[in-house]
């Protein structure tokens, strides 16, 4: 692929398709993301607002958040976060202690 449009146009697309889809599958809980594959849906808005940034534009993370979730966090979190298992805890312990 030497177009570099077309380059941006189709990781634009595959990371619309991610949002959309991790909006849709709200019962995959954020420490499930981040025990799998060491990224959530939080990490998505700090670097989508570190893009933004970057590019001269004044998003804050709560912005991000709500661009990311489809709606602001705090409602995202009452309508679809359930407490943390101590299994699901324990897993992000020994994820973040092998960093």
């Amino acid at each position: 692929m030497n177009d570099a449009q077309t380059q941006l146009e189709l990781e634009a697309a595959t990371f619309r398709h991610l949002r959309d889809f991790l909006r849709e599958h709200t019962e995959v809980q954020n420490i499930d993301l981040m025990n799998l594959a060491g990224f959530c849906r939080n990490c998505l808005a700090k670097w989508y607002g570190a893009a933004a940034q970057q590019q001269g534009v004044t998003l804050d993370y709560e912005q991000a958040r709500e661009l990311i979730y489809g709606m602001p966090f705090a409602e995202w979190k009452a309508r679809h976060q359930t407490p943390a298992t101590p299994a699901q805890q324990a897993a992000l312990a020994a994820r973040e202690a092998g960093h």
